[in-house]
C-alpha cells in the first residue's frame, strides 16, 4: 500500500479538479487556440507529453494542423498562428527564453500568475487551483489536458471514441477506489504503450514511474511495440496499453510471458483515467522500494538554467 504522501493527496483531487476545468473551459476560451489556427504546442517534461497528446485531439478534431514540441526544440523558422506553452511553475527558464524570442500570439497555461510567465506571456490561463507542491506532476498536467479537452467539447468536436472530461472524472473516482494489484506492484520493468492522443500519456506514465519509483519504464507507439521492445517483455515485466489494445498484441504478450494492462480499451476506463492508476502505481512501487516520492532524486520542482 502507498504510504501517505503529499503527491498522494495532491493525485487524489484529480476528479474534482478535472470538473473545475469543464467550467473554466467557456472562460478562458478566447485564450485558447481557436478552430482554423496552425497552432504549436510546448513544454518541457511532462507538459511536453500533454501537449503532445493535444495536439493529437486538436487536430482529430479537425480543428487545425497541431504541433508539439520540448521548449528546448521549438523550430523558430516555422509560421503559427498561436504557440501555447504549458509551464505549472511558470519559472523554467526554456519556455521563458521561447516566449521573449517569439512575437506569435501566445497564451501560457500555468499554475502560478505570480511569476516570470506573467510578463513573457501574451495571454494567461491561471490554472493556480489545480498547482502542486510535489516536485513530481499528477493533477497540474492531467487538469491542463481536461481543461483543453472540454475546450474541444464546446465546439463539439470530439474526435471519434474519446469521451467526455465529466465521464473522464467518474472513471478516475473509480480508479481512485481500486487497490494497486500486487502482481504489478512485483513487476521489475513496464512497457507502456498508446495510439494517437494516448501515446503522450503513455510517455507521460513512464516518467512517472522513472520519477516517483526509479522504475525501468520504457514507452512506445503501440503499433511499434513488435518492431523491436517486445524483445524486452518476460514474466515478471508488465505492458500497459491507454487505449484500444491493436489486434494481436495481448496473444503476443502472453506468449512471451508479459503481464498486461489493457484497462482503457472499448468500455473500459478514458485514458485519462487510466493514467491515474499508474499515478497510484508509482507510488505504490515506491513504498515497496523504501522511496520517498516527495523526494525523487536528482529532481526539483522547476529546472531554472543559471
Amino acid at each position: 500500500m502507498p504510504v501517505p504522501s503529499l503527491t498522494g493527496e495532491e493525485l487524489a483531487t484529480q476528479p474534482a479538479d478535472w470538473r473545475t476545468a469543464i467550467g473554466l473551459a467557456a472562460e478562458v476560451a478566447p485564450a485558447l487556440p481557436q478552430r482554423g489556427e496552425r497552432v504549436a504546442v510546448v513544454g518541457c517534461g511532462t507538459p511536453w507529453f500533454i501537449a503532445q497528446s493535444y495536439a493529437a485531439l486538436r487536430e482529430a478534431g479537425g480543428h487545425g494542423e497541431t504541433d508539439a514540441f520540448a521548449a528546448s526544440e521549438f523550430p523558430y523558422g516555422r509560421s503559427y498562428d498561436r504557440v501555447l506553452v504549458i509551464s505549472r511553475s511558470g519559472t523554467t527558464t526554456e519556455v521563458l527564453d521561447l516566449l521573449g524570442r517569439i512575437d506569435t500570439p501566445n497564451t501560457a497555461i500555468t499554475g502560478d500568475v505570480t511569476q516570470p510567465i506573467a510578463a513573457a506571456a501574451g495571454q494567461l490561463v491561471d490554472l493556480g487551483f489545480a498547482d502542486e507542491r510535489s516536485v513530481v506532476q499528477t493533477r497540474f498536467a492531467t487538469t491542463t489536458l481536461a481543461l483543453l479537452r472540454a475546450h474541444l467539447e464546446l465546439a463539439d468536436a470530439r474526435p471519434a471514441g474519446v469521451g467526455t472530461v465529466a465521464a473522464a472524472a467518474d472513471d478516475a473516482e473509480a480508479v481512485l477506489a481500486r487497490e494497486v494489484p500486487a502482481e504489478l506492484v512485483a513487476c521489475e520493468q513496464f512497457s507502456f504503450l498508446g495510439t494517437g492522443w494516448t501515446i503522450g500519456l503513455a510517455q507521460e506514465a513512464g516518467l512517472k514511474m522513472r520519477e516517483a519509483a526509479l522504475a525501468w519504464t520504457e514507452a512506445y507507439p503501440a503499433m511499434e511495440y513488435r518492431h523491436g521492445p517486445i524483445s524486452i517483455t518476460a514474466p515478471g515485466r508488465a505492458v500497459w496499453c491507454f487505449g484500444a489494445l491493436p489486434e494481436g498484441l495481448a496473444e503476443q504478450v502472453a506468449g512471451v510471458g508479459g503481464h498486461l494492462v489493457a484497462g482503457s480499451g472499448p468500455g473500459g476506463v478514458d485514458p485519462l483515467a487510466d493514467l491515474v492508476g499508474v499515478h497510484r502505481l508509482a507510488l505504490a512501487l515506491a513504498a515497496a522500494r523504501g522511496l520517498d516520492p516527495d523526494r525523487p532524486r536528482n529532481l526539483t520542482r522547476s529546472v531554472i538554467l543559471a
